[in-house]
C-alpha cells in the first residue's frame, strides 16, 4: 500500500508546525531552497532529478529516491 501524499499547502504547514524554515529543510537535505519553494508554491511538479527527490522528502509525491 502506498503512503498517503499531502498537498504542497499541507507540506508547508508541516514545516511551520515543526518550526523549520524552507532554507533549513533544504540545507538538511542538500536541496536548492528555490526549488523547494517552487514545489511548495505549485510552480513545479517534481517529476525528475532533484525536484523529484525534494517532492518525495516533503511528502507531496509518492516515489523512490535513488541512491
Amino acid at each position: 500500500m502506498m503512503p498517503a501524499t499531502i498537498t504542497p499547502e499541507q507540506a508547508r504547514a508541516a514545516l511551520d508546525h515543526k518550526g523549520v524554515s524552507i532554507a533549513e529543510f533544504s540545507r538538511k537535505h542538500g536541496l536548492n531552497k528555490n526549488l523547494v519553494s517552487d514545489l511548495l508554491n505549485g510552480r513545479i511538479k517534481g517529476r525528475r532529478g532533484e525536484a523529484h527527490r525534494a517532492a518525495v522528502l516533503l511528502g507531496i509525491k509518492d516515489g523512490v529516491i535513488a541512491q
